[in-house]
């Protein structure tokens, strides 16, 4: 009963989350018509701008409202997509390491650019974690026109990539790929031998799409790293020689005490090399 009345006045946690960050939606919204009156290369130093504001000791919570806005006036300037209010409480959820849940078609890509920039904005990088490789690629190819304009690299992982080519891949501001790619190169650079043969840099922030997917399904797949065998034909052969050459020893298998046989001291010349013991196959 307490609990109904607590609700009825207080509404649900998700209720209240939905009302705290909605107000952090109306002061993004404030800004709109001041974002709309810069200039593209006023728009683009937004970039810079909240970097220095970073070094002097600024936090991305702080930035957050005014990279919001600025994300989504470069979006509207270079894909033609604007960011609707329920599409900014996406991505506050995002930012602040929670689960967000939308249906298909939703925007979901789109959301994703808000917190993945200002994570960006660190220079420590940021990984966007895709079901398949198609996913990767197309929202690399798309989204990365809007990091672009911003100033911010991006760039995408695929099957078989060069090592090279890897690393720059982790070097960009933001990361696309599967997260296959992702597990076996941290899987991979905990086996080298050397700290410049790692592909990753520390691991900053990330967002993983259908989390449910990979963190679920996905994860009852083992990730397990194998390499070509080696060439072991001429050892078999030389084991194979031995083996020919190894003797039963027929006199002492024959005593099935071991204790007893212990206490003999059966002399040297009657031990063979091998005994066998039918019952246990061994």
């Amino acid at each position: 009963m307490i609990g109904k009345l607590v609700k009825k006045f207080f509404g649900t946690k998700n209720d209240r989350e939905i009302k705290r960050i909605s107000a952090i939606v109306e002061e993004i919204n404030k800004l709109e018509p001041e974002m709309k009156k810069l200039g593209d290369s006023d728009l683009k130093a937004k970039t810079i701008e909240f970097k220095e504001r970073l070094e002097k000791g600024e936090t991305l919570d702080d930035l957050l409202v005014e990279a919001f806005a600025v994300v989504r006036e470069a979006s509207i300037r270079t894909l033609g997509m604007r960011h609707y209010d329920v599409q900014l409480i996406g991505g506050v959820v995002l930012h602040e390491g929670k689960i967000t849940e939308m249906k298909t078609g939703e925007g979901k890509t789109l959301v994703a650019t808000l917190p993945v920039y200002l994570n960006a904005l660190t220079g420590k990088g940021v990984h966007l974690v895709t079901v398949n490789d198609y996913l990767a690629t197309r929202d690399r190819e798309l989204m990365g026109r809007l990091y672009s304009f911003l100033g911010l690299t991006s760039d995408v992982l695929y099957n078989n990539m060069p090592m090279d080519k890897r690393g720059a891949a982790y070097r960009a501001d933001i990361t696309y790929g599967t997260n296959s790619e992702f597990g076996f190169d941290y899987l991979r650079d905990n086996m080298v031998s050397r700290l410049e043969n790692k592909v990753q840099r520390e691991l900053n922030y990330c967002i993983v799409d259908e989390v449910d997917s990979i963190l679920i399904d996905e994860a009852r797949t083992p990730l397990i790293i194998s390499g070509a065998a080696a060439d072991t034909e001429k050892w078999y052969k030389i084991f194979n020689e031995i083996a020919k050459k190894l003797v039963r020893s027929y006199e002492t298998e024959k005593i099935k005490d071991v204790k007893k046989k212990k206490e003999m001291n059966i002399p040297d010349e009657v031990w063979k090399d091998y005994e066998v013991d039918e019952k246990a196959n061994n």
